[in-house]
């Protein structure tokens, strides 16, 4: 008798705790906003002296006092730091430092000065070598410039940073800078560009047409990396395919927590808020939100350390969240793994 009590103590204590985690993952929320006043945006320019390169910066920071996670993010073959500001409002409104990029040599100055005619030659001719090993040396740059600036008493960014938690994303060729300093070997130079300060990534149609393998490009990826594309998601000036941008989660090793969303009827401007050309079709308005609300989770997850946000990523409600035509995929190695 005393042991059936016991067990049924037991049950009655595992249910409870059950139903308690449940309702903490029911409150968990990606698209909630806090209350705080959203803070403008600071546009600032460093300079990185060793290279005598200017990179411009657009920061977003949240409204709190302690040192938040930063969030570096890279713009698309000629974009600029202005580019997807739908990210950083939400991000920064979330408790981390979201800061644009700007790449000269491959941002929206090779376009707007040459003759409409030439433009599309003009960002084909700027998506070379030189240009993609700038971004990557561009990215090391900013984050030694944001950790002297955090450490610098006088300055506004003093403890603003929290240097131990940084993520890196960026959209088109944004996402091969991304993929390029957070983990992929590349011709020659193997993961010379990787940046270990780096924990997590998140790449808007990131693509692969090496010569490498790959498994050999991706195989030594070694933190959490999301994924990101659309069933129409294809680029005139280099001829990428779905396909091409579909490559690199399934090259991902299996020792890493991944995750790929395929977004139904997107476009490759369904990750940007740059204004509609006359004669395309219209973004679908659902993509931004459920766009938001997986990385925000992931960030939650890997930056934040928030444990609802990682079983909110694997359950129903992340699911339900998305359009059944949706692709969606995870893989979280066991431990044993």
């Amino acid at each position: 008798m005393m042991k059936l009590l016991q067990i049924s103590l037991f049950l009655s204590v595992c249910l409870l705790f059950s139903e308690r985690s449940s309702a903490q993952i029911e409150k968990y929320n990606p698209l909630e906003k806090s209350d705080s006043r959203a803070q403008q945006p600071v546009e600032i320019t460093m300079q990185d002296q060793k290279r005598k390169r200017d990179i411009p910066l657009r920061i977003f920071l949240p409204d709190q006092m302690q040192a938040a996670p930063v969030i570096l993010f890279s713009h698309g073959l000629g974009g600029s730091r202005d580019g997807c500001s739908y990210l950083g409002k939400h991000w920064s409104n979330r408790g981390y430092v979201v800061v644009f990029l700007q790449h000269a040599g491959s941002d929206e100055a090779v376009w707007k000065t040459v003759d409409r005619r030439e433009r599309l030659k003009a960002l084909r001719t700027a998506a070379n070598v030189q240009n993609t090993l700038d971004r990557y040396q561009d990215v090391s740059a900013v984050l030694n410039q944001l950790a002297s600036w955090n450490a610098d008493a006088k300055h506004q960014f003093h403890k603003k940073i929290d240097m131990q938690r940084i993520g890196m994303s960026g959209h088109s060729y944004g996402a091969v800078t991304t993929q390029g300093v957070s983990g992929q070997s590349l011709p020659l130079v193997g993961k010379r560009y990787t940046d270990p300060r780096i924990k997590a990534a998140v790449m808007f149609s990131p693509s692969y047409r090496g010569r490498l393998d790959r498994k050999q490009s991706f195989g030594q990826v070694s933190i959490p990396w999301m994924t990101l594309t659309g069933t129409k998601d294809k680029s005139v000036i280099n001829d990428t395919t779905v396909e091409d941008r579909r490559k690199v989660y399934r090259a991902l090793p299996d020792s890493i927590d991944k995750y790929e969303l395929v977004l139904s009827g997107a476009q490759h401007s369904a990750f940007t808020d740059g204004p509609e050309r006359l004669g395309k079709p219209r973004r679908n308005p659902q993509h931004h939100p459920r766009i938001l609300a997986v990385t925000t989770a992931f960030w939650d997850t890997y930056l934040h350390q928030n444990r609802d946000a990682g079983k909110w990523l694997q359950g129903k409600q992340c699911r339900e969240l998305l359009d059944s035509e949706d692709q969606w995929q995870t893989q979280i190695p066991t431990k044993s793994e």
